[in-house]
């Protein structure tokens, strides 16, 4: 009777029917001996193929964090098989980072202002409980047995509420005449002339765009707050695809800086998925550490990373790749810039849906 771990030896490849003569058919290549279907052969099959613990991550891991662009040379001398592919490692870290970064900005969103809210309230709430027990002890002092001892007391406590009311009622009067002359110095709907120019200006701009003149009336609809929580919504949603897309951008960016150097559009684009997947890691890990120290260590590793990881890849000078890291850093920053913009006003297009 055959166990859940049965093993299954063939002659013959069971996927294509080919001749067995190794570990894998030479036709399709899958595995010439077959586990029976268990538990333990899908733990098996995610652990060795997706998480890769079998060396593949780690010697990925290894020369990927410590070894700049040494990664990159190997993937270009054909050594690929013992290493996880550059856009899996690149999409595994990104995923990575972008669920942690919206993890801990839900976090900061949700404790910040509730303590906030607690802190102000206590603090508008403490003179009127200061006032609050203040007349409750003249009141049980006026309910007692009155002597004169009793009635120099009550003077003195009358005397003493009467001062505190006088000083509440001057600062009231201070506040309305500074809010007087604030509001004369400027005229009450300047704001509002102001947000109509504006409105009216760019609702002219979107008569051709029917859509985005509709969103753009249902997003000031809404009150400024929920107009940046959209906003954010949309960026939370859209960066990571914009990201992705800049991939192709980066490469671009390399192609012309080393001009004449020989390298095809695919060599940049796989140096542009390391570089980035190192870059997605390193983010990660700031955003789980919480020392100062290791959070600066990290900083310094990121920034210096790059021009290292070019000089080893390209075989440039260090000033040659000094001036290419700048213009590289210079142009992908705005590129960036713009692929978030876009995502946050992508956003805009989610209103009333």
């Amino acid at each position: 009777m055959s166990n859940a771990h049965t093993l299954d030896h063939r002659s013959t490849c069971a996927n294509c029917d080919a001749p067995l003569s190794g570990h894998y058919c030479s036709q399709c290549g899958q595995e010439a001996v077959l586990h029976t279907a268990s538990v333990r052969e899908f733990l098996h099959e995610f652990i060795g193929h997706y998480v890769a613990l079998e060396g593949k991550l780690w010697g990925s891991l290894k020369r990927l964090i410590f070894q700049p662009g040494e990664l990159t040379n190997e993937y270009m001398r054909g050594r690929r098989v013992r290493y996880v592919q550059p856009l899996r490692m690149y999409l595994t870290f990104s995923v990575l980072f972008f669920a942690l970064f919206k993890f801990t900005a839900d976090g900061n969103t949700e404790t910040g202002p509730m303590i906030e809210g607690h802190t102000t309230a206590a603090k508008a709430v403490a003179p009127a409980r200061v006032l609050a027990d203040t007349v409750v002890k003249e009141q049980a002092r006026i309910a007692a047995p009155p002597d004169a001892a009793a009635a120099q007391s009550q003077s003195a406590a009358k005397e003493a509420v009467a001062g505190m009311m006088g000083e509440m009622a001057a600062e009231d009067a201070k506040s309305e005449i500074r809010a007087a002359k604030a509001q004369e110095a400027k005229p009450e709907d300047d704001d509002n002339v102001d947000m109509n120019i504006n409105d009216e200006y760019i609702d002219a701009k979107l008569t051709d765009w029917p859509l985005l003149r509709r969103q753009w009336h249902a997003l000031n609809q809404l009150s400024p707050a929920e107009q940046v929580k959209v906003l954010k919504n949309g960026m939370s949603h859209y960066a990571p695809y914009a990201i992705f897309c800049l991939m192709p951008v980066f490469a671009l960016f390399l192609k012309v800086l080393y001009l004449g150097s020989g390298r095809r559009f695919g060599e940049h684009m796989l140096f542009a998925l390391h570089t980035n997947a190192f870059a997605f890691l390193m983010f990660s890990v700031v955003l789980l550490a919480h020392l100062g120290l290791l959070q600066f260590l990290l900083w310094c590793w990121l920034i210096g990373y790059l021009p290292w990881a070019m000089r080893r890849v390209y075989h440039s000078s260090r000033f040659g790749t000094f001036w290419r890291w700048s213009l590289l850093m210079l142009f992908y920053v705005l590129a960036l810039a713009l692929a978030l913009a876009v995502s946050a006003a992508m956003g805009v297009l989610s209103v009333g849906h």
